[in-house]
């Protein structure tokens, strides 16, 4: 595989410039990683927004785009270490199982949707549908979220210092919810819960991880959960499926 590299410039880094190499080689190249590969920092230039970028990774290594991207970067992902800096589009982080994914700006729909796992951080805002049908991944959105955010969420966190459009978390399952600012309107079955002091221990965990721990007031975030009216078919529900 010939990929238009340039010389590393440190032990372990790969530099690929997008403008160069065609897209579907470096994916290529990344995809036949070896587990204890020596190649453990990848730094990516010029992705003008193209999709796919980083996608379907299975291996421990860390990947750095400088620039925006387009829809399902870093799709799939496992073990890798993903960071756009930049804006990210559609699906981003979409059915991550495990690893780790930041976007230093803003990111479009669907981000970390049916996600199983790891940890997705936004430093921006993220628009409608964050955290969609998400599995099991941790979420933290340092600005605001869209409309129908966690939409059927069924486990893990979605952590939001912002604000948070209309119908969060309609038919949500048992993922947890928090939210610092604002919200436009709950969804279907999803209700305001009481902050214990677990749920404080989870979100300082979350908000740790995120390396934001003490920069916000746990004391201003609500907690939102589902209300369990719809797990099972009810006539009296019949309006709200």
């Amino acid at each position: 595989m010939n990929l238009s590299l340039k010389p590393a410039t440190a032990e372990g880094e790969t530099l690929v410039d997008l403008a160069t190499t065609p897209l579907r080689e470096l994916n290529g190249a990344l995809h036949k990683l070896a587990p204890d590969t020596n190649q453990t920092l990848w730094k990516i230039a010029h992705p003008a927004g193209r999709h796919a970028i980083a996608a379907g990774l299975d291996v421990p290594v860390t990947i750095e785009i400088d620039g925006p991207v387009g829809y399902y970067c870093a799709g799939m992902n496992k073990q890798a270490r993903v960071i756009v800096h930049g804006n990210a589009g559609v699906g981003v982080a979409e059915n991550m199982m495990s690893g780790f994914v930041h976007v230093k700006g803003d990111a479009s729909q669907a981000a970390g949707a049916t996600a199983h796992g790891g940890l997705l951080i936004i430093d921006g805002n993220a628009s409608a549908r964050c955290g969609i049908s998400m599995k099991g991944i941790d979420i933290v959105v340092k600005g605001s979220v869209g409309h129908m955010s966690a939409f059927m969420a069924q486990a893990g966190t979605l952590t939001v210092l912002g604000d948070a459009g209309e119908a969060l978390g309609d038919s949500l399952y048992e993922a947890k919810l928090f939210v610092r600012g604002s919200v436009s309107s709950l969804g279907a079955d999803c209700i305001e819960k009481e902050m214990r002091e677990e749920h404080k221990a989870l979100l300082a965990e979350k908000l740790k991880a995120a390396g934001i721990l003490g920069e916000v007031d746990i004391a201003e975030f609500r907690r939102y959960g589902s209300a369990r009216t719809l797990y099972h078919f009810h006539v009296d529900n019949v309006s709200s499926y």
